[in-house]
C-alpha cells in the first residue's frame, strides 16, 4: 500500500513487490508500473520479472493499493452581502471559498450558512467544508458580512388633534405613521 504525496504522486521500485526472488546466480528486478498518480487510487496489479545473467526470467504479479490520505487546503476569504428587498440575502460556498485545492482535486464545497436575514445584520462566522474525492475534508471560517442598505419607506398621514381642556395635545409617532 502506498500513499500519494502531496502532488499527488507515488512510486515504488521493485524490490516494494519482491517477495523474496532467487536464482542460482544473481538477478535483476524490474517492474512494468511503478509511477502512480490520482487515476490510481484503489488497486492495482503490476509485474515483477527476474532476470538472471543467462537471460533466463521469470514473472510474478503483485497488488499494488493507492491511497489518498491528504486532506484539502482549506482556504476561505470574507466577503460582504446585501440584504434584498424581501430582507435576506443568500450566497454559495464558492462565494467563500479562497482557492481551496487538492492533491486529486476537490469533490465538493459545503457551508453550515448561507441564508441570513435583518437579525443577521453585521458579522457573522461561516465554515467552509472541502472534501476531496477520497473523502479526506478540511474547514476554514470566513467572516460574512451583512449589510441592509435598503431605506424603509416613510408614508405619513394627516391626522385631527383636538387641544385639552389646558390647551395641549399630545401625540406619537405611530398616530401619523
Amino acid at each position: 500500500t502506498v500513499q500519494l504525496d502531496a502532488n499527488g504522486m507515488a512510486s515504488i521500485m521493485a524490490a516494494d513487490v519482491d517477495g523474496g526472488s532467487s536464482d542460482n546466480c544473481s538477478i535483476t528486478r524490474t517492474l512494468d508500473i511503478n509511477s502512480f498518480d490520482c487515476s490510481n487510487i484503489g488497486t492495482n496489479s503490476v509485474t515483477l520479472t527476474v532476470t538472471d545473467p543467462a537471460g533466463n526470467s521469470d514473472a510474478c504479479t503483485a497488488t499494488v493499493t493507492i491511497e489518498d490520505n491528504i486532506a484539502p487546503m482549506a482556504i476561505c476569504q470574507d466577503i460582504t452581502v446585501q440584504l434584498d428587498a424581501n430582507g435576506m440575502a443568500s450566497f454559495v460556498a464558492a462565494d467563500v471559498d479562497g482557492g481551496s485545492s487538492d492533491n486529486c482535486g476537490i469533490s465538493s464545497l459545503t457551508i453550515d450558512n448561507g441564508s441570513f436575514d435583518c437579525s443577521t445584520v453585521g458579522g457573522n462566522t461561516v465554515t467552509l467544508t472541502v472534501t476531496d474525492f477520497s473523502g479526506n475534508s478540511s474547514t476554514c471560517t470566513a467572516n460574512v458580512t451583512v449589510e441592509d442598505n435598503t431605506a424603509p419607506a416613510a408614508i405619513c398621514q394627516d391626522i385631527t388633534v383636538q387641544l385639552e381642556a389646558n390647551g395641549k395635545a399630545t401625540i406619537t409617532a405611530a398616530d401619523v405613521d
